[in-house]
């Protein structure tokens, strides 16, 4: 075996597959369905994988109460799926439960107890009306104080835009420029839910959701579900020829949004972000993409600053330098992101560790998508108006 395929120095787990649905309204399809989806693209892209091979099963899904009447949906599509008799566990920290899978897998693989494991994550929301699903994602901010006078997520978002604004002079058009580039970037994306391209002038135009926020700076309810494989990183090349490690991975919380003391960044974040930094002895500017929460699109803008790639309020003169585009310094959302990939709930997480996956090995082949020699990405998932997150940081092996 060649010493440049060795794993990388102080890898915590190796990505050996992925899958991913198309994300979109998927009509007559249940959650279940959707799953199978994305596993059977990551069996197949991984001959040496049996699903006998799999040790342990996460999924990262919010909402299955609530869009399907289902509960405990783990352990039926894991033995669905012919992974029979294995650990079957059901991960909830609601908008980034799929970041909250790939960190309950890698610590799986780190303790010794798993060989390889499989991280998921799904949610199917179009069979609910809009604002059933408002209604039913808002149960992510406090019961008490936010919902109960009625706080929605788009609007607690909206206040930190606002005090952004005011404190930093952030503008709209900022914000319309996040929407744009990550519509320019999901309609090349197959597995992307919006295929639209959009102008400034057709973001800020859009109709008012809560204000500043219009309705093309929020992400879409869709259907979707994404996995990869995880290994432990010695196993990893007897499976695959080009597996991707995992350098850096880390965890945070916060007080929910009405109690604290900062709204226009986001504890948690960077709290994550440096942990994961520290962990993998890497620092921003080593990082050749990033894949952020972009829930709306101050949420991309507050986590440029908070993951360091520029200072505390200047997200919004980072977006408009055009860096955060494809071909700039700092790559952000090639996927299309949440905003124009789709924010099926439970799956984004894992949906932003598959195009991570896709990139690093080479296998996004749409030239204006891919990024040109990228070695390493990370990814950031956030759970409510910043109460959870979770940041990873991925390397191929050079």
């Amino acid at each position: 075996m060649s010493s440049s395929h060795s794993p990388t120095r102080k890898a915590l787990s190796s990505v050996i597959a992925a899958g991913c649905s198309i994300y979109g309204k998927r009509i007559g399809q249940s959650s279940k369905d959707l799953l199978n989806e994305s596993l059977d693209e990551l069996f197949s892209s991984c001959p040496k994988l049996a699903v006998e091979d799999i040790d342990a099963f996460y999924l990262g899904q919010a909402f299955p109460e609530s869009f399907e009447h289902q509960a405990n949906p783990s352990p039926g599509c894991a033995i669905g799926y012919g992974m029979n008799r294995i650990p079957s566990v059901r991960v909830d920290t609601v908008s980034s439960s799929g970041g909250s899978s790939l960190r309950q897998g890698i610590l799986g693989i780190m303790s010794g107890e798993f060989n390889v494991v499989i991280c998921a994550g799904v949610e199917k929301m179009s069979g609910a009306s809009t604002e059933q699903a408002v209604e039913v994602i808002s149960m992510a901010s406090d019961r008490p104080f936010e919902q109960w006078n009625g706080a929605t997520l788009a609007s607690l978002n909206a206040l930190s835009a606002r005090e952004h604004m005011r404190r930093y002079g952030t503008a709209e058009e900022d914000m319309a420029l996040v929407s744009v580039k990550n519509h320019e970037n999901a309609y090349e994306n197959p597995k992307a839910y919006l295929h639209k391209r959009v102008s400034v002038e057709d973001v800020l135009s859009s109709r008012k959701i809560s204000t500043p926020l219009k309705l093309l700076d929020c992400s879409p309810i869709c259907d979707g579900a994404s996995c990869v494989a995880l290994s432990r990183p010695e196993l990893a090349e007897q499976l695959c020829e080009n597996p991707i490690d995992i350098v850096g991975s880390a965890e945070s919380s916060d007080l929910d949004f009405v109690f604290r003391e900062e709204i226009t960044s986001f504890r948690s974040t960077r709290e994550a972000a440096h942990e994961a930094y520290s962990r993998s002895e890497l620092k921003p500017t080593d990082i050749d993409f990033f894949e952020l929460h972009d829930a709306f699109t101050i949420n991309e803008i507050i986590a440029y600053e908070d993951i360091g790639l520029c200072k505390a309020g200047e997200g919004g003169k980072l977006a408009r330098s055009g860096k955060t585009r494809v071909d700039g310094d700092f790559p952000v959302n090639p996927s299309g992101g949440l905003k124009a990939k789709g924010h099926p709930v439970g799956s984004s997480g894992i949906g932003q560790a598959y195009e991570v996956f896709m990139q690093l090995s080479g296998k996004v082949k749409t030239p204006s998508r891919a990024v040109r020699g990228a070695k390493r990405a990370l990814t950031h998932s956030m759970g409510g108006a910043g109460v959870t997150a979770q940041v990873h940081i991925f390397s191929a092996r050079f």
